[in-house]
């Protein structure tokens, strides 16, 4: 699973950040996470859910050079079809998720290097809503922008979401999270 962001403190708590976000609250929620260790361009750290191994990574490589991350990631072996990628979307409102298996880049920049580097953009992906950017706006100031204070107060709630639907596609398989988290979004429906 790959958590897309900008790395830095200056980037911290900034919409284009939620991928890093959300990543580091699902390490909190993983049995025996190893705790982040610098690889190469990415720091990573691996846990459990439900018994299955997860490893989290966060590219060190800047939002609009992400693919260099996810293409080191495809020459240790590992395959983009199982490569949840976790990043924010202006398109979406504030507390909406949605899983997809796979899909265009909307304009994101860290999607659209990703697309660059491999030469695709089929991988699934959480998308977790940042928006809606106000009209006007300019995407890349709004996206680097901290959230304002009521945002602020609902970002735990979105957080906590985006966590839960990306440790449940990675315990249960991307195709029952999707069924459970994309109808309902932070009120998931139980089975």
């Amino acid at each position: 699973m790959v958590g897309l962001g900008n790395p830095g403190p200056e980037y911290d708590g900034t919409r284009h950040n939620a991928g890093f976000m959300a990543v580091d609250l699902l390490a909190r929620k993983l049995g025996g996470f190893t705790g982040w260790r610098r690889k190469g361009v990415v720091v990573r750290g691996e846990g459990r859910a439900d018994g299955q191994r997860i490893s989290l990574v966060k590219p060190q490589t800047y939002m609009n050079r992400s693919g260099e991350a996810f293409r080191a990631l495809l020459a240790e072996g590992w395959f983009a079809s199982e490569i949840l990628v976790v990043f924010d979307d202006v398109y979406l409102p504030l507390g909406s998720i949605r899983l997809r298996t796979s899909g265009g880049t909307g304009g994101h920049q860290g999607l659209e290097s990703i697309r660059e580097e491999i030469g695709t953009t089929e991988f699934p992906r959480l998308r977790i809503g940042v928006g809606p950017a106000p009209p006007s706006a300019d995407l890349p100031d709004f996206v680097l922008a901290q959230f304002d204070e009521e945002e602020r107060a609902r970002l735990p709630e979105v957080l906590e979401g985006a966590a839960c639907a990306a440790y449940d596609a990675a315990a249960s398989g991307l195709g029952k999270a999707m069924n459970r988290w994309n109808r309902f979004g932070l009120d998931p429906v139980e089975e």
